[in-house]
């Protein structure tokens, strides 16, 4: 979900195209085991080379890792492109065929790559749209998505919570004018998608009267912003629905009731001539995408921002627990 503008996809799309792109990534030693439960009689890819990519933020990088370790258990031959610096260099590697498979979020993918104005609401709609038009122009095969839908929201602490009784964004109203101040990115401030439509939704309008003047912003870091809403630095703070730090800092993420921000469900994304020369590849993943809840996903979030594990490690161990390789 986490994507610049698009104008960036525009400039580094002609900056890359003429040349050979060094991603820059970090993909490190990842294991492997043998195929298991539902996708042990998921015939083999014993002679495929497959890049995997990924974006360089933590769900992204265990996303990533999933794969990369399923495909090795299966029999490919991987190379290991994860944690690429930013989506819009991500996009123009799969683009381009330095990647071809990668996880995406429909949001992003609708906004940001393909250029629509308008998020459309209804979440399985939304990955219709995106399926369709990023496969006629691009050639681009959407798997089935997740549950798990990475958006944005914000966030209150147990004190807020407690005294105001607080759980969706429509009962924002309910806190003092003087006290709602929020914590956010400075690009969120900015985003079509962001803090002032939100607030404009609810009723509480950036800077005008009634509403929430822009002394009450405070601009952080991301993960700044969960410990500064955690200690009351903020009454709000922007966070994203999927990241393990809301429930380590007993923060509770406000429902947005109105359907305001867009569906970032993810979505394993493959370049239509491999899922051609293998189409195994959908009943190898269908389980997996399956499986990848806000609560799960959140989990193994966790256990890398949090406890500090390996995203290798934690994809890894998650993979086995689930039935889906023997180690």
């Amino acid at each position: 979900m986490r994507a610049p503008l698009a104008t960036l996809v525009a400039i580094l799309a002609l900056t890359l195209s003429g040349c050979g792109i060094g991603l820059g990534t970090a993909g490190g030693y990842t294991a492997s085991g043998t195929l298991a439960g539902p996708v042990a009689g998921v015939k083999r890819l014993d002679g495929a080379s497959i890049a995997v990519g990924s974006k360089n933020f933590t769900e992204q990088v265990l996303l990533g890792k999933m794969t990369v370790i399923l495909l090795k258990s299966a029999g490919a031959d991987v190379k290991d492109l994860t944690n690429i610096p930013g989506s819009a260099a991500a996009r123009q590697a799969q683009l381009v065929g330095q990647v071809q498979m990668m996880w995406e979020y429909t949001g992003t993918a609708w906004l940001t790559y393909l250029n629509h104005d308008k998020p459309i609401a209804n979440s399985h709609k939304q990955y219709v749209a995106v399926r369709d038009e990023d496969l006629a122009e691009n050639d681009l095969v959407w798997l089935p998505p997740t549950p798990m839908n990475d958006t944005y929201t914000m966030a209150i602490n147990q004190a807020t919570a407690k005294k105001y009784g607080i759980t969706k964004l429509s009962q924002m109203s309910k806190v003092p004018a003087a006290d709602r101040t929020f914590c956010v990115e400075s690009e969120f401030t900015d985003r079509p998608d962001g803090l002032k439509g939100m607030l404009q939704t609810y009723g509480l309008p950036l800077g005008e009267s009634g509403g929430i003047p822009r002394s009450n912003l405070l601009t952080l870091q991301t993960g700044a912003i969960y410990d500064a809403t955690a200690k009351g630095q903020c009454t709000f703070g922007e966070v994203f629905t999927t990241d393990g730090r809301i429930n380590a800092l007993h923060l509770t993420a406000l429902q947005d009731d109105k359907s305001f921000f867009p569906k970032y469900n993810g979505s394993l994304v493959i370049r239509k001539d491999l899922l051609t020369e293998y189409p195994q590849l959908t009943d190898l993943f269908a389980p997996v995408s399956k499986r990848l809840t806000n609560k799960v996903i959140a989990q193994l979030n966790a256990e890398v921002d949090v406890d500090g594990r390996e995203p290798g490690d934690v994809a890894y161990d998650w993979l086995v627990s689930e039935g889906l390789i023997a180690g």
